[in-house]
């Protein structure tokens, strides 16, 4: 697959690593066995993702 490149201000071209693991992620979250978008925003992983995005 080629990739286009993106000069335009705001989000970039991201990294295809980069986009395989949130990929995965995306499914299982940690094996968890659930996406993170199936989770609680009050649980304990959710949380954990929060708190990494805000610092």
């Amino acid at each position: 697959m080629t990739r286009s490149i993106n000069f335009a201000a705001g989000p970039a071209t991201l990294p295809t690593e980069v986009l395989e693991r949130a990929k995965a992620e995306l499914l299982d979250y940690q094996h968890t066995g659930m996406s993170i978008m199936e989770m609680s925003h009050r649980g304990d992983e959710f949380r954990e993702v929060l708190t990494k995005a805000e610092s």
